[in-house]
């Protein structure tokens, strides 16, 4: 098991129980407990988790790390920015895939003018947002749904995607970075939104500024599955060089 897989098992120990012993996870992982030290060290510092003599308790960050109603109102004004942009990419009649998150669902605001798109999701507030609007085909993906994401996800729903063919996939990351590409901190998401790209003919990954050049807990795809990141004002200008170095088309507000 290696360490990004691993420290998401820890946490998703941590988000089922209030507390966790190292030997608990020692036997979960079949590694070292000096090795489980180091992980608790980290993700401690972090401020995932808090240690305890021989284990670890739920931090409130940790707490909060996958619940869809407290992410929703961070960074909002910039998250609205990008979708903004993003939206001028999509034209009547397209097919497209959004993704789940809090940034995307700032998208159906700004595609609920056009005359006619179909959109394929497993977003349980985007299908809330343009139910109503009869110039909008919607397509929900089947499978598991989770409360705190607010999404569908699952084998069933990964199966689903790939019965689709869309002109643009609409996707997020919870960190992208040149060395390891997009990585998720789930798993389950992670493979959703590598569905979504895989059966697009182009990818706009939507990111605001804090994930970039930021590692999360799982890679899902290499950066080279992405056609355009689309981010806010407030990156680091020096990435937007090095991000066009390897094909990646950067557009900020």
């Amino acid at each position: 098991m290696n360490p990004e897989v691993r420290k998401k098992v820890i946490l998703d120990m941590l988000n089922n129980k209030e507390s966790i012993t190292i030997q608990e996870v020692v036997k979960r992982c079949d590694v070292s407990e000096i090795t489980i030290r180091r992980d608790f060290d980290e993700l401690e510092s972090k401020g995932l988790m808090i240690r305890t003599h021989g284990g670890a308790v739920k931090s409130k960050a940790g707490d909060q790390l996958f619940m869809y109603d407290v992410k929703i109102n961070q960074n909002k004004t910039n998250k609205e920015a990008i979708c903004e942009v993003a939206s001028r990419f999509i034209k009547n009649d397209d097919i497209i895939f959004i993704d789940c998150g809090t940034t995307l669902i700032h998208l159906t605001k700004f595609i609920q003018k056009l005359d006619s798109v179909i959109v394929i999701t497993n977003s349980l507030p985007v299908v809330s947002e343009l139910i109503n609007f009869s110039n909008i085909k919607l397509i929900l993906i089947g499978g598991e749904a989770v409360n705190e994401r607010k999404a569908i996800y699952g084998p069933f729903a990964e199966r689903s995607i790939s019965q689709y063919h869309a002109n643009k996939a609409f996707i997020g990351a919870d960190g992208v970075s040149m060395k390891k590409g997009l990585s998720s901190f789930d798993e389950k998401e992670g493979a959703i939104t590598l569905r979504m790209a895989e059966n697009a003919d182009e990818v706009f990954l939507l990111c605001d500024s804090t994930k970039i050049e930021r590692n999360s807990f799982v890679k899902f795809a290499s950066l080279s599955a992405v056609d355009y990141l689309i981010t806010d004002k407030d990156v680091n200008k020096k990435y937007i060089s090095e991000y066009k170095a390897h094909n990646v088309k950067i557009i900020t507000e």
